[in-house]
């Protein structure tokens, strides 16, 4: 569960190291007195039309229980918060700066293939069925913790990307989306190899490849033997297919994800003389906070602060009245 707009706010960046967080004096501690939260969102019902004034506790609740299993660590749950009101923060900002009239004068939308995904508290029992009161519970006490912190670099709240699951290694904002951010950059996330569903086949006949295909470009044309129709392709260092020949066409990593609706734009295809087999390695854009990442680094014991850190190099926590 995660957000497929975050790609939309990426300005011009460096590759830079990853700092230790003991090294880091600007970091926020892991235990700071529990905030009180005030202030509020207006979110657009993707579905109504309607635009709800939501207060600040609320919507981080919501979001983070759309965005992440309740049954992660505390610690990661905590990290998530403070990625979800960072993005948020970040999107009112920009569209109180330039607004969009497709919002009806919210500050963003509960579309999660535009915006960060939302659930309402309805929306949240019903997702959680006989678990709400226990989920609800312990995101709320996330929430409540972290809640008025940011993420932030050069004094602004960042791109907060995440993902599901990773490569292994998380990919750069420059090789995916073609902006690069000097905090969005690659950094390794082992742990996520040992994620059962990790890896994912699945077969995809030819005529239904060539259908999709051509109804993203019309113009594109196949030859007559499937087994032609794919070379081999060009990959980063972390895994993300960047350019592959299909047909008569290159094709972008991302843009075959897309099209084809596969896990990850990390991905192998072989022709087995019937269907396609795409085998794709994690799960989501693969840019910044992996979630299965951030929830093995509480279990060994990391707190929300050393999780940033890492998945956001050079950046530091700020709670919202420094901003």
């Amino acid at each position: 569960m995660l957000s497929a707009a975050l790609m939309l706010l990426l300005p011009a960046g460096m590759m830079q190291r990853i700092p230790k967080p003991e090294t880091a004096p600007e970091a926020v501690p892991d235990s700071v007195p529990d905030p009180v939260l005030t202030g509020a969102y207006r979110v657009l019902n993707s579905s109504t039309g309607t635009v709800s004034e939501v207060p600040l506790r609320d919507y981080l609740i919501g979001a983070v229980g759309a965005e992440m299993p309740a049954d992660y660590e505390t610690e990661a749950l905590k990290a998530q918060v403070i990625a979800c009101h960072t993005y948020a923060e970040r999107i009112r900002k920009q569209n109180a700066a330039a607004p969009d009239s497709a919002l009806c004068g919210a500050d963003f939308s509960d579309d999660s293939s535009k915006y960060q995904a939302f659930f309402t508290d309805d929306a949240l029992r019903q997702f959680y069925g006989d678990a709400y009161d226990e989920s609800y519970a312990k995101i709320a006490a996330a929430v409540d913790a972290v809640g008025d912190l940011l993420i932030c670099f050069d004094g602004e709240p960042i791109a907060a990307a995440f993902h599901a699951i990773s490569s292994g290694t998380t990919e750069s904002a420059e090789t995916v989306w073609g902006n690069a951010l000097p905090y969005l950059v690659s950094v390794p996330s082992e742990s996520d190899r040992t994620a059962p569903d990790f890896e994912e086949t699945v077969s995809i006949p030819p005529e239904t490849l060539q259908k999709a295909l051509c109804a993203r470009n019309p113009d594109c044309t196949f030859p007559d033997n499937p087994a032609e129709w794919f070379s081999a392709p060009e990959c980063s260092p972390a895994g993300t297919v960047l350019q592959i020949r299909c047909g008569d066409r290159q094709w972008s990593g991302q843009l075959l994800r897309e099209t084809l609706g596969l896990r990850s734009a990390c991905f192998t295809v072989q022709y087995d003389g019937v269907q396609f087999q795409f085998t794709t390695r994690g799960y989501g854009h693969d840019v910044g906070m992996s979630q299965y990442g951030a929830n093995a680094m509480a279990r060994e014991g990391c707190g929300y602060t050393e999780i940033l850190l890492h998945y956001y190099p050079d950046t530091v926590l700020l709670h919202t009245a420094e901003q």
